[in-house]
């Protein structure tokens, strides 16, 4: 019997904030750069597992219109960081991803961010031949803990 998989209506809060204004192309990606478990093999192929707490950062990329509120948002907490980077708040958050098997059930792939702050200015670009890109904002956030779930 085939599966199906049927995606819509994702949502993304950051900061208590359901964003809104999304760009083009890859909307928003969490990405896990390190391995949660580090492995070594020694003699007579003894192996040590070993749990590498960086394994729970994660990375977010964002494409939002620029000069949206989302943007608007974005830029003046990151204004408040570089004020004052330690009365600063960290972000919390969650993207949630709905899961449909084309007969009607839903789940929802969840991801919970935990302790994340935006980590580089927004690039700027101007462009004389259409390029769309030069109205979309892409920020960079690390968050100390993502935790995946799904139900």
């Amino acid at each position: 019997m085939a599966n199906y998989v049927l995606t819509g209506k994702d949502t993304i809060t950051i900061g208590n904030r359901v964003l809104n204004d999304f760009a083009d192309g890859d909307a928003v990606k969490i990405t896990f750069p390190n391995d949660i478990v580090k492995i070594k093999t020694g003699k007579n192929q003894t192996t040590i597992f070993a749990k590498d707490e960086t394994g729970n950062n994660c990375d977010v990329e964002m494409r939002l219109l620029r000069g949206s509120a989302d943007d608007r948002y974005f830029k003046s907490q990151f204004a408040s960081y570089k004020k004052d980077p330690a009365a600063y708040q960290l972000f919390f958050g969650r993207a949630i991803k709905r899961l449909g098997d084309g007969l009607g059930s839903v789940v929802s792939d969840v991801i919970d961010l935990s302790a994340g702050v935006q980590v580089r200015e927004v690039d700027y670009q101007d462009n004389s031949e259409g390029d769309t890109n030069q109205a979309v904002a892409i920020y960079h956030f690390k968050f100390a803990i993502g935790s995946s779930s799904i139900g």
